[in-house]
């Protein structure tokens, strides 16, 4: 027996989550969180998570969002890259933060040097960000979406099996 899909099976939930993502896009827009900062973002997320559905849309749409194919491959390492700003580390330490619950949490020292690179705004809505990929992350994980392979130029080749 298969999984259930529950973004097909449920999907006015679903519905109701993409609605989320456009009005944190929207609200990230207005407090000048660049779409690629966001991008940033849902690839870290997803890499913590494991979810090959979510990066593989959302390596496509970072590319679109005019991140190169270099700072998406050394986003594991961004702690050790001169590649990523202050404020691109800010945002992916507090996604990181947001990401994993269990154990520590983002301390005060830490949040202190995140609030030291990001506004309010920012920080609220790259809250809400990692918060919405992460539960897309479950979604695809749960239901075990397959995702086709690619060619460099982002275009399905093969699709597989589920």
């Amino acid at each position: 027996m298969g999984r259930v899909w529950i973004d097909k099976q449920t999907p006015e939930v679903f519905r109701a989550m993409t609605d989320v993502v456009a009005v944190v896009r929207e609200r990230a827009a207005a407090a000048g969180v660049d779409r690629d900062l966001l991008e940033l973002v849902n690839l870290r997320v997803s890499q913590i998570n494991g979810c090959e559905t979510c990066l593989d849309t959302h390596w496509r749409s970072g590319l679109a969002a005019g991140l190169t194919p270099q700072r998406m491959a050394l986003l594991p390492a961004w702690r050790d890259s001169a590649l990523y700003d202050d404020r691109e580390r800010a945002a992916l330490g507090l996604a990181e933060a947001v990401t994993r619950t269990a154990g520590t949490h983002l301390d005060d020292d830490a949040y202190a040097a995140v609030r030291g690179d990001l506004t309010d705004d920012e920080v609220s809505v790259l809250v809400w960000a990692t918060i919405t990929i992460n539960a897309f992350n479950r979604v695809s994980i749960l239901s075990a979406h397959p995702v086709p392979e690619r060619d460099a130029d982002g275009r399905v080749v093969r699709r597989r099996a589920s």
